[in-house]
């Protein structure tokens, strides 16, 4: 059935409006006042906002870890995105070496299968470079749709890649039109300082941010952007936490570089101290890079007004405390790294940067949905409300109040990292492509309802106000 959306106010990156939205076969249709049809389902949102569905660009459901598996699956993860207003994620295809990169999409592909609820696509991890991967960039490009690799800085001897492979990343994907992203931490000195440390008999959670110093992120950053500028190649910079960082990314960028960078809710509203917790609570705030001093968080949020940095992603990673983090009781080098954010993303950003006055209502709209969508070739699909454009829509009110728990989410996991964070503003209901995923709060979508995404190479959708 055809839906109307009457009397809400769209929010656009760059328009504030009251309209109605008329929908037909999962796209916008229409957009006006005074909208009519026949055997229509008309909704109501008067005193509503009505956003473009959000993206989160960075997620790792059902990924192994540490000798684990995140604890939540396409199904649980992709369920408390929607709850969320989240209507499309890109996760993370993490290869092996010596295995062909389809191998591991054939995989990932199984993984989401006849689970997400809401749309998704991959981003391609590259952790070794030689002829046979080179071969395989253009099919997994043209054939898969996935135009974003990731190459690891970090993580010595498991993930992490030398910059030689880094470089030659960079030289494909420029000529490819695929876009680099990077954990930037210099992994070979956070080897040295963490042997350094479990030698000295440090191994509580507080040592795992210890040993990797913002510095190391910074220096990593400002190599890969580097090297990036060196190519005249693009490049995506993941998770970014401290000054250091977002120094090195607003220099490139002064420079002409196309280097772009992401921050995630944690590093905006949590700091180190979380890992100091007694009785080993701080494992739960474990993952890379690490919280920083509480500082950043204004720098952080003033990179995100100013524009340098871009988006704000989750990197849902989430364990257990019980039987996962507890793996790390005695080494904090054995907890697995990660958090479970996927679903508080949108709420903390609205609810610290606009409610608070940190970044405007269109601002809020395009670091959640509309510039990753420019950025990894889904807009004008996704990203915005506009007529021709999927009908992913969060119908949301921004007045509401409500104290995050680990008793009221929707996520796998036995903790929240934002447990007891009082926020304003929640989606009421969610939209893909037409057909309700969350109505009045209630998850009403199917399991499998989710469709995998072709993306676009990098630059060829519309980048005008990137």
């Amino acid at each position: 059935m055809k839906k109307l959306i009457r009397n809400g106010t769209i929010v656009t990156a760059t328009d504030i409006y009251k309209a109605d939205i008329l929908i037909e076969e999962g796209k916008v249709s229409a957009i006006g006042t005074n909208l009519k049809g026949s055997d229509l389902e008309i909704i109501d949102a008067t005193g509503y906002y009505i956003f473009p569905g959000g993206i989160d660009p960075h997620t790792h459901l059902d990924m192994p870890f540490g000798g684990t598996v995140t604890k939540d699956d396409f199904e649980t993860g992709t369920t408390a995105a929607a709850f969320g207003g989240t209507t499309t994620i890109i996760d993370f295809c993490l290869t092996n070496k010596e295995e062909p990169l389809q191998t591991a999409i054939e995989k990932w592909h199984e993984k989401a299968k006849d689970k997400a609820v809401i749309d998704y696509g991959f981003h391609l991890m590259i952790g070794e470079i030689n002829d046979k991967v080179l071969d395989e960039f253009p099919k997994v490009i043209e054939k898969e749709g996935i135009t974003s690799f990731k190459v690891f800085m970090a993580y010595k001897n498991v993930l992490q890649a030398d910059d030689a492979t880094l470089y030659r990343t960079l030289v494909s994907a420029k000529e490819l039109g695929a876009l680099v992203m990077v954990h930037a931490e210099n992994g070979d000195v956070i080897d040295y300082l963490t042997k350094q440390a479990l030698a000295e008999g440090k191994t509580d959670p507080i040592y795992h941010a210890l040993t990797r110093p913002p510095e190391l992120e910074g220096e990593a950053t400002g190599r890969a952007a580097t090297l990036t500028g060196l190519v005249n190649s693009q490049l995506y910079v993941v998770h970014v936490t401290c000054a250091q960082a977002v120094e090195k990314i607003s220099e490139a960028r002064d420079k002409g570089f196309n280097v772009w960078g992401e921050t995630c809710p944690q590093y905006l509203v949590l700091d180190q101290t979380m890992l100091e917790k007694p009785n080993f609570e701080g494992a739960k705030y474990v993952w890379s890079p690490p919280l920083r001093e509480k500082w950043n968080q204004d720098v952080l949020w003033n990179a995100l007004r100013n524009g340098q940095l871009q988006t704000v992603g989750s990197d849902q990673c989430s364990f257990d405390f019980k039987g996962q983090k507890e793996l790390g009781r005695n080494d904090f080098t054995k907890i697995p790294n990660g958090g479970p954010t996927i679903e508080d993303r949108m709420s903390i950003l609205f609810s610290e940067g606009v409610m608070k006055d940190r970044i405007s209502l269109n601002q809020f709209v395009d670091i959640t949905s509309t510039r990753s969508a420019k950025l990894f070739g889904l807009f004008p699909q996704k990203g915005t409300v506009a007529v021709g454009s999927d009908a992913d829509l969060v119908i949301f009110d921004p007045n509401i109040k409500r104290t995050i728990s680990s008793e009221t989410h929707h996520m796998a996991v036995d903790y929240n990292a934002f447990e007891g964070m009082n926020v304003t503003g929640e989606p009421v209901s969610v939209l893909v492509r037409g057909e309700f995923v969350i109505r009045n709060k209630q998850f009403v979508g199917d399991p499998g309802s989710g469709q995998y995404l072709k993306r676009n190479k990098y630059g060829e959708q519309a980048t005008t106000s990137l």
